[in-house]
């Protein structure tokens, strides 16, 4: 993994850092594989039951790199996609926003499955002022996580949004004073760890696959999801922890 990606594993989180501050963290390839290999990491591993994703020196990402992009390199990689805007990791990841998170970066918050973002983070698809669309997720998962008309009004214009309004339409979970999103976010990955990794893992499955399931058939596909959770040894260990009234050692099996 290239310095462009930090990676530290802080427990059952894993925490990556997008780590080109001096162009305010714009994803060429490098920063693309380096997100890819990471969530790898993430979801390879069993003693990982989470991650977080940010950005180093203030701002989370400002997009695409154009200068690159102008030489030929397009951050894409392969069944990922800018680093998993294509296909998200199976276990959970956090979003940890300060400053900018522009184009892409908005992109790659919106794969994210939680956002904790400061007050002075600022999102937007400005794609459209550049005779372009938003190509990684954005309008896809943008009318998902906000009313149509604040999705469409945001992308037409590709006028930037803040923190607030963010948050006022329910885009974010937790809302932070300037240099607290990433503690924040921490703390949020740490409260998730406390449950089994196979039980959350299958908790994020369910949760984002039920709407399209048949409304016949979810109860069923549900109890055929959760079964090999209830058979695990991680189960075994739950119900044993709480009759000993001590913490569960998780072992992801």
């Amino acid at each position: 993994m290239s310095d462009a990606v930090l990676v530290e594993r802080r427990g059952r989180a894993l925490i990556i850092t997008i780590n080109r501050p001096e162009v305010r963290n714009a994803m060429n390839l490098a920063v693309a594989q380096g997100v890819a290999d990471a969530v790898d990491e993430l979801d390879n591993s069993p003693e990982l039951s989470v991650a977080v994703i940010t950005g180093a020196g203030g701002n989370f990402s400002a997009g695409m790199d154009l200068k690159a992009f102008a030489k030929g390199e397009f951050p894409y990689v392969v069944g990922r996609g800018m680093g998993f805007t294509e296909k998200p990791p199976v276990k959970p990841i956090i979003a940890a926003v300060e400053g900018n998170a522009l184009a892409g970066g908005t992109e790659l918050v919106l794969a994210c499955d939680l956002i904790v973002a400061a007050k002075n983070a600022r999102f937007g698809l400005p794609e459209v002022k550049r005779g372009l669309v938003p190509g990684a997720g954005g309008l896809i998962r943008l009318p998902d996580r906000v009313p149509l008309q604040k999705a469409l009004e945001w992308s037409l214009t590709g006028e930037p949004f803040t923190a607030e309004d963010a948050e006022r339409y329910g885009l974010i979970n937790i809302l932070t004073e300037e240099g607290g999103a990433l503690d924040a976010a921490i703390a949020l990955a740490d409260k998730i760890t406390e449950g089994g990794p196979l039980a959350v893992a299958k908790i994020k499955e369910i949760v984002v696959a039920a709407p399209d399931w048949p409304a016949a058939e979810r109860f069923q596909k549900q109890m055929e999801a959760i079964a090999p959770v209830f058979g695990s040894k991680d189960a075994a260990e739950g119900a044993a922890a709480f009759a000993e009234r001590r913490k569960p050692n998780w072992t992801g099996e």
